[in-house]
């Protein structure tokens, strides 16, 4: 392995590849008509995905195809092929190069399931929402076919799917503990997190001739050896406390050694450890390469990749898309386009380091900005060019609403830095929260002719909000549609701890600005939270409080979240291994977690925050009863639960159905509604 010390390059800086005389298609060809059409007799790159071919930058697949292509290479789609067929791999017959495998913008096991582990019938990223059109694994089969077709093609891996699963890792659909995706899918070299630098890289250098193999100098991929590298220092995953210590112990040329595979296999400690160790090793300013042997290989995983500067941001989302899905689907609708047609992305990445969020593991905690003036420019571009606009942009934002610009007020602190979060316990004195870059951007974005309103549908994160009421005032007076989602997740200090999610408290300051600024305004508008259920670290009793609470404030949730384990956060190796890997793991010695396995437990906890439902109500009453809370149960508002039961409702029957009778509890519906993204 040579070190990691390869010159950063700017994005648009490489020699174009010879095809770059083709200049851009209309849409990246999904048959070989379309190649005749273009004058193409083959592909450089072909990128197999899970997802509907939109050619929009939310897309993944569209944006690294269009990406290539700005780099002289020809790129074709093959978007949801029949998987069970090989010859639907060679529709574009041997691409050049290599195949680019992605699940598609989220993890095919996420898409397929739920919490329950019960499989969903609809998938907003098909024409129709119809689902079923992806396998399980995605990556892997896909990746399994491309190699049925043409078996000497490589297999370059990347998206989301990839991204989670680098390593040996947690997987709850099975629940056990899975090699990386690489070693199952028998690619040649994945690529993780926002892969734009290591995509242009990996595919210039092998269009020289470069075996993937070749290429562990590049930032943010990983890929398999027979041995260990030679002149590295090794440094044991015995959880390195220190940042400065272990720099200085390690030195330049050393390699973090994670635990096996079989050892997490094995032992859950073990996996807290290496879990614990992967997510301080994820700054890229101080991130050393790892090394975990699955077998008698050894996975290499570089560290991750410099993130975008702002000229390289706004050149990847000012590409020639089409913005618009692919003429083959015809009339037929996709869920996950006719949300976004008319957003903007404004910036990636989130310093939040919630322990449930994949955002962080995959983005970074940099924030990645574009500038005023590219996306002014999109907005222009969704008004004059989105069929079907009516003057309204539905989000502008990303990740998180609120943290375009938002850094750390010195680089070389920034640099230096093993926090996992940048504002749990508490917003970091290094952190500059000034909120006016973005309400420049917000003002001068509404003030564009032909556009009515500038919504914002992103997730607010409500305690950087706080410090800015001027903020929160430009929010609500000119960005808000009757309702905000902001995601407190909790009231309980238990749970809020192992979430890494700030006390109640900072929510309730938020909403009196909210309320205060709507009524400013002459406005009534309402703030929807976002609560889970079962997460790591919650008691039958905290969800119990959180149900009074939801009470007394009179929200009543149609719909809840209960957790559900995604492959590498932090609270999912607190869900498998009973460990807090946010504290220090030693053997004996390490912070056990209340891990909500059991699915009787799981239900319950989601009955607590769906109190109002009669459905709920016998086994909240039996839970009570056991909890020694029976004084819960009754008529009176300072209790959760009635007596009586409708009749068809619950286990018992009851006394009639009194459900008829007016609430004044306000709901808050999120079917059809995007999550928020914190």
């Amino acid at each position: 392995m040579n070190a990691i010390t390869t010159p950063l390059k700017p994005l648009f800086s490489y020699r174009k590849f010879w095809a770059h005389r083709f200049g851009p298609a209309p849409f990246l060809p999904m048959s070989r008509a379309e190649m005749d059409t273009l004058g193409w007799d083959s592909c450089d790159v072909i990128l197999v995905t899970g997802d509907a071919y939109v050619d929009h930058p939310s897309f993944g697949m569209a944006i690294i195809g269009r990406l290539l292509e700005a780099q002289g290479f020809r790129v074709g789609i093959i978007a949801q092929p029949d998987w069970q067929n090989p010859d639907a791999f060679a529709a574009l017959g041997k691409p050049n190069l290599y195949f680019g495998v992605t699940g598609g913008n989220m993890d095919s096991m996420v898409n397929r399931y739920t919490s329950d582990r019960r499989l969903r019938h609809n998938d907003s990223y098909t024409p129709g929402g119809e689902g079923g059109k992806r396998p399980d694994r995605s990556v892997i089969v896909y990746a399994q076919r491309c190699r049925e077709a043409f078996k000497d093609a490589p297999i370059v891996l990347g998206g989301i799917e990839s991204s989670l699963r680098r390593i040996a890792h947690y997987d709850y659909w099975s629940d056990k503990v899975r090699r990386s995706v690489l070693v199952d899918a028998k690619a040649d070299i994945l690529l993780y997190g926002n892969a734009e630098r290591a995509i242009v890289e990996v595919t210039h250098r092998m269009a020289k001739g470069e075996k993937a193999s070749e290429l562990d100098d590049v930032r943010g991929v990983a890929l398999l050896k027979p041995t260990a590298p030679e002149n590295w220092a090794e440094v044991p995953a015995d959880d390195i406390e220190s940042s400065d210590e272990g720099a200085r112990a390690s030195g330049p040329m050393s390699v973090v050694r994670l635990p096996s595979f079989e050892q997490v296999e094995a032992d859950k400690e073990t996996y807290a450890r290496a879990s614990r160790v992967l997510h301080r090793e994820s700054n890229p300013g101080n991130a050393r390469p790892l090394i975990q042997k699955h077998g008698d290989r050894e996975l290499w995983v570089t560290p991750p990749p410099i993130p975008l500067t702002t000229p390289e941001m706004d050149g990847v989302y000012e590409l020639p898309y089409a913005r618009a899905p692919h003429p083959s689907y015809g009339d037929a609708k996709i869920p996950a386009w006719d949300m976004i047609r008319f957003s903007v992305t404004i910036m990636r990445g989130c310093f939040g380091g919630c322990s449930f969020c994949s955002i962080t593991e995959h983005e970074g905690r940099i924030i990645q900005n574009r500038s005023e003036e590219s996306v002014l420019r999109e907005i222009g571009e969704v008004r004059d060019k989105t069929e079907g606009f009516t003057g309204v942009i539905s989000d502008i934002g990303g990740p998180t609403a609120n943290m375009y610009r938002i850094a750390c007020k010195d680089k070389e602190t920034e640099a230096l830095c093993r926090k996992p979060s940048c504002v749990y316990p508490g917003i970091c004195p290094n952190l500059n929260t000034s909120h006016e870059s973005l309400i420049q951007l917000y003002r001068k974005a509404r003030e564009l002719p032909g556009i009515k309103k500038i919504m914002v549908a992103s997730g607010v994160r409500y305690d950087l909000a706080v410090k800015s009421p001027e903020y929160i005032k430009e929010l609500v007076t000119h960005h808000v549609g009757g309702y905000l989602k902001i995601a407190p997740e909790h009231t309980e200090a238990g749970p809020l701890s192992k979430m890494m999610k700030p006390g109640i408290g900072a929510y309730d300051r938020f909403k009196q600005l909210f309320d205060l600024a709507a009524k400013q305004a002459g406005k009534e508008y309402f703030l929807i939270p976002y609560f889970i259920a079962a997460h790591p670290g919650t008691s039958d009793e905290d969800m119990m409080n959180l149900a009074l609470w939801l009470k007394k404030n009179k929200y009543r949730a149609d719909q809840v979240q209960t957790f559900l384990p995604s492959p590498m956060a932090l609270a999912t190796a607190m869900y498998h291994s009973g460990k807090n890997p946010l504290r220090p793991i030693r053997r004996g010695a390490s912070e056990a977690v209340n891990a909500i396995t059991g699915l009787k437990q799981r239900r319950l906890h989601k009955a607590f925050l769906r109190y109002h439902d009669a459905e709920n109500w016998p086994v909240l009453r039996e839970a009570l009863k056991a909890m020694g809370r029976a004084d819960l149960i009754g008529p009176g508002k300072h209790q959760l639960v009635p007596t009586w039961q409708p009749k068809g409702t619950g286990d018992n029957g009851g006394e009639g159905n009194r459900l008829g009778r007016k609430h004044k509890t306000q709901r808050f519906l999120t079917k059809g509604v995007p999550a928020p993204r914190r």
